[in-house]
């Protein structure tokens, strides 16, 4: 029973249940940077690139392809076909640094709070003020 009570005690502190809905909130969090980068950055890039660019079928074939699959980036996967995908790559590569950028900007933002939130330093006491000015006189 201690070793029950002892797990109990772990999954139940602050710190765990912080971790836990981080996770899942960092889950979701991945889902929109995912969506924003596929249905809203890749389609801009690829027209200022002068087409309609679809990176993750940007790929390289590897190994021999079988008759009847078509070159198509999910096809060839499906069929177990070696290729090297790096324009998966590089739309993860975005996903990646558009995540990072907007990480940044939240913890910015929350630091700015912290600061406007946080109480001003005490004021030193008259006393330390008084006895500053006499060691200052005393120097000179």
């Amino acid at each position: 029973m201690a070793v029950l009570e002892e797990f109990r005690d772990f999954a139940v502190k602050g710190n765990v249940i912080d971790l836990a809905v981080g996770v899942i909130i960092g889950g979701a969090f991945g889902k929109i940077v995912d969506s924003l980068v596929n249905d809203i950055v890749m389609p801009v890039v690829s027209t200022l690139l002068g087409g309609h660019i679809d990176f993750t079928n940007l790929f390289i074939v590897l190994g021999h392809i079988p008759e009847g699959v078509p070159k198509t980036f999910d096809a060839l996967k499906k069929a177990g076909v070696p290729i090297f995908a790096y324009g998966n790559f590089i739309t993860i590569s975005i996903n990646f640094i558009l995540l990072a950028l907007v990480i940044f900007q939240m913890v910015k933002v929350v630091n700015k709070i912290r600061m406007v939130d946080a109480a001003p330093a005490p004021s030193t006491p008259e006393d330390i003020v008084l006895l500053r000015e006499i060691r200052n006189s005393l120097k000179k």
